[in-house]
């Protein structure tokens, strides 16, 4: 993020303070109503031609280069769990609680049954049923998808 004097163009895109467009102003006019009005002036993006730039408050700035730093840092991994139709109810709880931590960690879960011959509905029923349980901690990104020799579900955190 490139703020106040570091911007090296000769005039910008200025945008007001409450989003209000002030039009193409020379740069050091733009950092003299800055300094005015007490904030910063950041510039947004330097692709275009003059940049655009805004008035932000003097901690705002700050504040959103951190947020914007932090949700490059945490990018939601998709994570799989696989599952057979005849798998035991103690089988079953272990991955089910296997994808509770994995919700509550940030990550999304793929749940994948894998299928032989005619087990496509109690591979659907399995997945419904641990979607049910997974409920308070996600929601489904896609429906359950069968194709041929599995079905699988994404489970996004909430």
């Amino acid at each position: 993020m490139i703020m106040n004097e570091k911007i090296k163009a000769s005039e910008v895109q200025l945008t007001g303070i409450h989003g209000e467009n002030l039009g193409v102003v020379a740069t050091s006019e733009a950092l003299a109503l800055a300094k005015k009005l007490k904030v910063d002036l950041v510039c947004t993006s330097l692709m275009s031609s003059p940049p655009p730039c805004k008035l932000i408050g003097a901690g705002a700035a700050k504040q959103e280069a951190q947020q914007a730093r932090k949700k490059e840092i945490k990018e939601s991994k998709v994570k799989e769990i696989r599952l057979t139709p005849h798998i035991e109810d103690h089988d079953l709880d272990t991955k089910k609680q296997q994808a509770e931590r994995i919700l509550n960690s940030g990550d999304s879960v793929l749940l994948v049954v894998k299928i032989q011959g005619k087990e496509g509905t109690r591979a659907k029923e399995l997945l419904e049923l641990l979607i049910k349980e997974l409920a308070p901690d996600g929601r489904p990104l896609t429906k359950i998808q069968l194709s041929g020799k599995q079905a699988a579900v994404q489970i996004d955190p909430l």
